[in-house]
């Protein structure tokens, strides 16, 4: 009987100690055969921290239970899927070992394959075509992967590939000398002159001029169900047929617009005759303007 009581209070003991590993999260119910003892009545913890099951884990190992009782009591704790058996005697014996933390160490994980070398040198075959495609690049360094590749691009270099800017013409350092001599000219006037200089400015510009210029695919569109057919239609080039339209402006509109005949070209005769057209078309629209001059 003796005996019998010295279990119970040392099972008492262990309890109570237990309860405040694991925070309170069970209660005691009376036993009827040992009133003096009590029951645990677990209440399963979700989503618990790995620390929270290692300190677990090292208490009941430093008390002396096996690695099977300690997996058992954690798991009626913290469910099944907590910990695996494996794990638990894997964490007593590194506790046995002399282990004391139980928080997760910090790794240095596996070393990275971009180092400033490789970026110094994807920079550079860059810079040799600037046309370059992943694939292309890829043959280049074969050692690394075509995602890694396209993160040093994008990311670490912060290169985009971008399209040319389509412009009427290429200027060359003559021209662009030559406008902006213009241009410094008219802002002379402008700063002499004020908002009358506006008026006196007339410019022109060619263009072609299709016989007839085909539906667009964003004007041929049409609202319907998302059930209905889908229309055909047959696709359109731009025809082969146009001419030539020359049209001259000043700020308060069109002054001329004049159609090259077919067969002919725009040479320094055919240029004379539309400017002497242009001349009266300003005198019939634009009275007094030639009297004040026209830039």
């Amino acid at each position: 009987m003796t005996s019998q009581i010295y279990r119970d209070v040392i099972l008492e003991q262990h309890v109570r100690l237990f309860r405040g590993a694991m925070g309170a999260q069970f209660v005691f119910m009376d036993d009827d055969a040992r009133p003096h003892l009590a029951k645990l009545m677990f209440k399963t913890i979700s989503s618990p921290a790995d620390c929270e099951i290692r300190a677990v884990i090292k208490f009941l190992n430093a008390s002396n239970v096996k690695p099977g009782e300690i997996y058992r009591q954690v798991t009626e704790v913290y469910g099944e899927y907590a910990i695996s058996d494996g794990m638990v005697r894997k964490w007593v014996r590194i506790f046995n070992a002399g282990r004391t933390n139980v928080q997760a160490e910090v790794r240095s994980g596996r070393p990275s394959v971009v180092t400033d070398d490789l970026l110094r040198k994807v920079d550079e075959a860059i810079h040799e075509n600037r046309r370059f495609t992943m694939t292309t690049l890829s043959e280049a360094f074969p050692q690394i992967s075509r995602t890694v590749l396209f993160e040093i691009v994008s990311d670490r270099l912060n290169y985009r590939k971008l399209c040319s800017r389509w412009v009427p013409k290429m200027l060359t350092d003559v021209h662009k000398t030559k406008r902006l001599g213009s241009a410094l000219t008219f802002l002379t006037r402008y700063s002499d002159e004020g908002e009358n200089v506006l008026n006196q400015i007339v410019t022109g510009d060619e263009t072609w001029v299709c016989h007839f210029t085909p539906e667009s695919e964003q004007q041929s569109m049409e609202w319907r169900h998302t059930r209905s057919p889908k229309k055909q239609k047959f696709k359109v080039t731009m025809p082969s047929q146009k001419i030539t339209r020359t049209v001259f402006w000043n700020r308060k509109g069109v002054l001329l617009t004049e159609f090259l005949p077919r067969g002919e070209t725009i040479n320094a005769a055919r240029y004379c005759e539309t400017l002497t057209k242009l001349r009266r078309a300003i005198q019939n629209k634009r009275r007094g303007m030639l009297g004040k001059g026209i830039v």
